[in-house]
């Protein structure tokens, strides 16, 4: 409890999680009933509105290089640092010249089933830059632990995995490595997209179903009143998708064909605004994020782990 802007969370083998500052750049060691711990401050980060210290992710083949995604001065971009003996060490750029501004800067990183990194960018602003495929706004990016383009990516030597982005929030693949994003829109529609490699999500050109040739529509839209979705999290039978303005934990059935039912809406204003999602055994973990643009109540902004069952 008590923490000031937390963004990114993931979580640790041995039941805790590390998780994101915004403002301040810190990363904290978070076990579930003590206080939390600072494991160091990221350098470089410049906080600017939407930008800061946002996504965060452990490779898989190993948990201590740690992967965060910030907002510099220049641009944003993805560091490598090592955890050892309770301390994060130097960090090292592994991807740079991400569009930057006070607005859309994506931020989620996530590695994917097939051990690449995932990293989602917003349109800073330039709304026409997430159709230009030469421009790293408004896409999800697939990299090595490197930084560099993954083999297979649909345009060799480039890192694009999709574009046509608006502002994309939320990472998370299913049990038959299917892969969803959730999205900002505007004025009219939030998405929760499957991404196809070189799939074109239609921004600036259309906003929600749109039936439109050549670009994909989203598999849920809601009105941003009622979601703003950010971080999401899939399980065996659902993505739960965290909303901001719509303070709500949605929960978009899934079934076996990846096909989604209709949408339920849990948690309404119990916590508020809330961040990120993130599932680990049979349990959801969630950041909540009213002390910007909320109203913080007096323990927030808040860890909370949830047994999803019991939430209808």
């Amino acid at each position: 409890r008590d923490l000031d802007v937390p963004w990114g969370l993931v979580l640790r083998d041995d039941g805790s999680a590390l998780v994101t500052l915004r403002d301040s750049g810190d990363v904290l060691h978070v076990h579930p009933g003590e206080d939390p711990v600072v494991l160091g401050t990221v350098p470089g980060l410049a906080p600017d509105g939407e930008g800061g210290l946002l996504g965060i992710a452990a490779a898989p083949e190993d948990p201590a290089r740690i992967f965060v995604y910030l907002t510099t001065a220049e641009d944003n971009r993805v560091l490598r640092m090592r955890l050892a003996d309770g301390e994060l060490g130097p960090a090292e750029a592994v991807l740079t010249g991400i569009p930057r501004s006070s607005i859309h800067n994506g931020g989620r990183i996530a590695f994917g089933p097939d051990g690449h990194l995932y990293v989602a960018t917003g349109d800073a602003s330039a709304a026409g830059a997430a159709q230009d495929p030469d421009s790293l706004a408004g896409k999800i990016l697939r990299v090595d632990t490197d930084g560099l383009p993954a083999p297979g990516n649909p345009a060799p030597g480039s890192p694009v995995w999709s574009l046509g982005h608006r502002n994309v929030q939320g990472l998370g693949w299913d049990d038959d490595g299917r892969m969803f994003a959730s999205e900002f829109g505007q004025n009219t529609w939030d998405e929760l997209n499957r991404i196809e490699p070189g799939g074109n999500y239609g921004w600036p050109e259309v906003e929600g179903t749109a039936g439109a040739d050549g670009f994909i529509d989203p598999v849920q839209q809601w009105r941003p009143a009622e979601a703003s979705p950010s971080g999401i999290a899939v399980t065996a039978d659902a993505v739960y998708v965290a909303a901001l303005r719509g303070q709500s934990l949605w929960r978009v059935p899934l079934s076996e064909d990846g096909d989604t039912g209709e949408a339920q809406r849990l948690l309404h204003e119990e916590y508020g605004r809330l961040r990120t999602v993130v599932a680990d055994d049979g349990a959801l973990w969630l950041l909540t994020s009213n002390t910007f643009r909320g109203s913080p109540a007096e323990d927030d902004d808040r860890v909370i782990v949830l047994d999803p069952a019991e939430l209808g």
